[in-house]
Parts: C-alpha cells; structure tokens; sequence
C-alpha cells in the first residue's frame, strides 16, 4: 500500500513527539511504501543521516515549510508555534494533494503534533484518514488546583482556554469527521471527540519502544539491599504532580527507605522546600537533570517509579519503568493509566490531593515490605511492555489498521470496529 504520513515533528533519536513521528514511519515502512511530510529545520539533515547509516528503501520524506514565516516557530513561545503548526497544516493540504496526484495513496495518516484540538487539512482529500493518536483532552482535577501557585494557575486556565477554541473550530470537527478512525492517547480526550458527534474512536497508546531498548532495560535486577528506594523523573513541573509523591512518602514513614526525584523545573525549589515542611529532606535526594544513561543507573536502583501526574497524555518514563520490571504508582488519569494495569503497579482514584496522598503511601508500604508482590509486578510489567508497546508489534498493528481502513472506501460513514489493547 501507498501510505501518506504528516508528522510536523519528527526525528530519529528523540523521545516524546518527534519520536512517535520518527518511529511510526520507519515501523509502517516495513509492511508498505510510505511518504512522510515534515519540516527541514533542524531534522532534516538528522533524518537524512539516519537514513545514509541505515537505509530504509520504502520511507521517503518531504521536506517543506511555510512560504513565509517559516522561521516563526524558532521564537521559543507556545503561541508562534501553534500559529506556525496551524499554518503549516494549510500548506500541507496542498503538498498532498500534488502528490495524491503524482502517486496515489491508499491511506493518510496525521501522526504529530498529537493535539485534537487542531485540525489536519489532510483530511479533506479523497483518501481514508487516520487522525492521531491526538491527545491533549486531559485536565487537573479542581480539587488539586488548591496546591498551584497563581502562575500554574493561570497556565491552567490559558491551556483550557485554548482547547476550548480549539474546539470551536469547523476545521477541527470537520477533521474528526472525516476521518476513518480517530486514535486518541486518553479516555478524557476520546469522550470529547465523541461529543463533536464522532464514534470512530479507539484509546491507544502513542509510546513505544524499540525491541533492543526493551531487551536492555530487562536487564536491570531488582534491588536487594536493605534501602528501599522509590524514583520520580521529568520535569519538575506543577502538574507532574511531584508534591503528592512526597506528601505519599511522608505519610508512608517508611524506615530505611530513600525518594529519589530526577530532573529539574521551575518547581525545584518549591518540591525541596515541602520535603522541609515535611520533615523528609533527608531522605529526599534531587539528582537534578542527569543524561539518560546516569537516570538508567538510578532507576536500577530504586524498586518503583512514582508517576503522579495530573494530565499526561503520554508517559514514555512509565514504559521505560515498566521495562524495566520496576511497578509504576500512578493516577487513574491519562496515558499512565492506558498504559499501566492491576498487575503492573498501582492506578489511585484522583479525588483529592489527600486521598491520593494517602493511596499512594499504601501502595509504597505494600511494595516496600512485600518483595513477592514486587516481583510479581515487575514479570507482569515486562510482559506487558513485550506484548503491547514494543515498536515492532505496534507497526504491525498500524500496518493491518491501514488495510482495514482501506478495504472501507465506500463504507466511510461506517464505525469501524478494531481490536485495542
């Protein structure tokens, strides 16, 4: 089959989305010929030399950008990259349809940025449209904005809003519309597309890894000396939700027992100054931003990862964790908990900030003092990552979604019913 990818960003190498655009292409490009559209920018020469290492003889890309203000999103502000990303969906209709022209596709597929509120122009030409996974339909909870300064406050509100005229949008009603199937990362974004009137939805994934990474990560035993360590990575941001893993950690009062926090953020200084106020700083170690070789090391020390945030739509850190056979403690919010299940950590209601505090602080006394429940949750969490998220499984997976889609050209109309993990 001929296969049209757009992926805005996209770059081999990378986590989070220029990964996903990178990773779907070149797993796709096993089973069919595939035309991915992306910007030259920095990428461009980066794909290129990827692709003269290791060659990819059905992966081919097309490199354009805006005839005018091409430049705009280097200005390093949201704003003038939504504003570039928008305007470079136009130009990308146009891009397409000459080479729908020239060669004929079977399928579209808008891959990056994952962002439902934005539409995809693509999905105005004659060919079934595949829009995501798109994400960005996950909220904070009210009741855990009592812990935000007025600035998360306000980027809260800012984000909300901006979704919100996102939806008032034809375009993007119109790109859910027409699309064959629509893949969202997150319930919370799948039920607003359903409520533009759309019932093609599937909830899945947009993280993966590659089968080399996972077999690495396997490696790693289980801690055995007698410091039962628990690690958080990311940015330190408002809602990652860091401030509830050291409320946890404080109520579990565990002896012998180390919180580890990995990365760095404008939150740095507020997080250190609660494990102060909780009388836990010296059990509280930040490692500060570390390269992903070192933050490895450090998640092969700690028996689990604590991943309380508020609204991801992916978490690539939870797959590496569970690849790890380390047991992730995270909310029942967005796509940790696609991602993790009963028998690979612990998935707590988000209700309160207290309530949370106090279930992850059960799950951190169960794993700490049950070595047999830790072992059990790491074979799990390996499985899972084998059977569900490794990238050659999840191309093969795209690749038969393709061909499904395909073979209901005069049935566009039609719910497409698919299998989904």
């Amino acid at each position: 089959m001929k296969i049209l990818i757009s992926a805005y960003s996209c770059e081999p190498g990378r986590g989070s989305e220029p990964g996903v655009g990178w990773s779907v292409a070149r797993e796709v490009a096993k089973y069919h010929e595939v035309w991915v559209l992306t910007r030259p920018d920095e990428s461009g020469d980066i794909i290129e030399a990827e692709l003269a290492r290791n060659p990819v003889p059905n992966l081919h890309f097309v490199y354009f950008n805006l005839p005018f203000l091409g430049s705009l999103w280097r200005w390093n502000q949201s704003g003038a990259m939504q504003i570039h990303y928008y305007l470079w969906q136009i130009q990308a209709y146009f891009v397409a349809r000459r080479l729908h022209r020239q060669i004929g596709f079977d399928a579209i597929h808008h891959v990056t940025f994952v962002k439902y509120s934005n539409p995809s122009f693509l999905s105005l030409l004659p060919v079934p449209f595949i829009w995501g996974p798109v994400g960005g339909g996950e909220s904070a909870p009210k009741a855990f904005w009592q812990d935000f300064s007025w600035r998360a406050k306000a980027y809260e509100t800012a984000r909300s809003l901006v979704r919100w005229l996102g939806e008032l949008d034809p375009f993007v009603h119109l790109t859910a519309k027409k699309s064959a199937v629509v893949r969202a990362t997150t319930k919370d974004t799948a039920e607003r597309i359903r409520k533009m009137g759309v019932n093609k939805v599937e909830v899945i994934c947009e993280s993966g890894l590659p089968k080399e990474e996972i077999l690495n990560l396997a490696q790693f035993p289980m801690p055995t000396d007698s410091t039962v360590r628990f690690i958080s990575m990311g940015r330190l941001l408002h809602w990652k939700g860091f401030h509830l893993g050291l409320h946890a950690f404080a109520k579990a009062n565990l002896p012998d027992a180390e919180y580890w926090i990995l990365g760095d953020g404008p939150e740095r200084q507020n997080l250190q100054n609660l494990a102060e106020k909780l009388g836990i700083a010296e059990k509280v170690k930040f490692w500060g931003r570390l390269p992903r070789e070192q933050s490895l090391e450090k998640l092969s020390d700690c028996i689990a990862l604590v991943h309380p945030s508020l609204h991801d739509s992916g978490g690539w850190v939870c797959l590496e964790a569970m690849a790890a056979g380390r047991p992730v403690l995270c909310l029942d919010l967005g796509g940790p908990a696609v991602q993790v299940t009963s028998a690979t950590g612990f998935k707590v209601p988000a209700h309160t900030p207290e309530q949370v505090a106090q279930d992850l602080a059960s799950a951190m006394i169960r794993l700490a003092q049950d070595p047999e429940l830790r072992s059990q949750m790491s074979q799990a969490a390996q499985t899972r990552v084998k059977e569900v998220f490794d990238r050659e499984v999840m191309g093969a997976a795209l690749a038969q979604l393709y061909q499904e889609i395909a073979g209901h050209r005069t049935h566009q109309n039609e719910p497409i019913l698919l299998n989904s993990n």
